[in-house]
């Protein structure tokens, strides 16, 4: 653990910090973003994050957490002024006790693993980063085993996409790929080692309502762009399309909302068919 380095003014440093907050390309550059909070921090760590940096206010009397963190991660820490760190925190009224810079681990589709109960989602094109962190959260929630972004899209480590997925971010591998190629080559080749990932795409014109698809084999549900629905290169690639039955005046839910209302029925699924598996498997003795 290096000895705490003090900043009180906007130097260099500081101002390098700042810019991850909102310059999607200097955080790819710097390959790290920050953040904040008890349980992101935490599951950072918890989960073995590269944690580049821890950055405190050292004019005021620490938690216990707090205190703990600096004593047992070792990393650079850095005493900051607390008007500076309320800057980096965003919040505007009080500045956090703890900010942690944090490395970003690379956009490989094999940090994703796939078993015979594969659960995933794809986001096709997002523009919001907190919808982005929401299906986060929901996916880590109900038992998915990794998010991957594709396309044009909000970046997965803005601070509004760290900040909705409430840690699940470090928890949950989200990966970043350009085109579908990358994700069609990676599903082949789950399919020729034995994985038959089936495509399920979400449609408010699905061919089916989601409580009559089968959700307990091994699948990666494809989510649309907010504005527009999925693309037509991710629908033509679709083994299958799923709506969500609704009443009422509302045409259709925000992505993320039918994210998790899709996840949620998969997650029954699954609990109601590994209850059967029990209640039907024979007594031992």
């Amino acid at each position: 653990m290096s000895v705490a380095q003090r900043i009180t003014s906007r130097n260099a440093r500081f101002q390098q910090w700042q810019a991850l907050l909102t310059n999607r390309n200097k955080r790819q550059r710097a390959g790290e973003f920050l953040v904040q909070g008890v349980r992101p921090i935490s599951l950072a760590v918890e989960y073995g994050w590269p944690i580049h940096a821890l950055i405190f206010d050292g004019s005021r009397s620490l938690s216990r957490w707090a205190q703990e963190l600096l004593r047992t991660v070792r990393t650079e820490q850095i005493s900051m002024a607390p008007d500076l760190l309320a800057e980096l925190g965003e919040k505007g009224e009080s500045a956090p006790e703890v900010i942690a810079v944090v490395g970003m681990p690379a956009d490989d589709l094999g940090r994703i693993a796939v078993g015979d109960d594969f659960l995933g989602v794809l986001f096709d094109r997002p523009t919001s980063p907190g919808n982005i962190g929401s299906i986060i959260r929901s996916a880590d929630a109900f038992g998915a085993h990794g998010l991957i972004v594709a396309g044009h899209a909000a970046d997965v480590y803005d601070s509004k996409s760290v900040r909705a997925s409430t840690g699940s971010l470090f928890a949950l591998p989200a990966v970043r790929v350009p085109s579908p190629r990358e994700v069609t080559d990676w599903v082949g080749g789950q399919r020729a080692a034995g994985r038959p990932i089936v495509l399920v795409g979400t449609d408010e014109h699905g061919e089916r309502d989601v409580f009559d698809f089968d959700f307990t084999q091994p699948l990666l549900l494809l989510v649309g762009n907010e504005t527009s629905g999925l693309s037509n290169a991710w629908r033509e690639l679709c083994d299958h399309t799923v709506r969500i039955p609704m009443t009422g005046a509302a045409s259709s839910l925000n992505a993320a909302n039918a994210s998790t209302a899709i996840l949620y029925e998969a997650a029954r699924q699954r609990i109601l068919a590994g209850k059967r598996g029990s209640a039907e498997a024979p007594r031992q003795g």
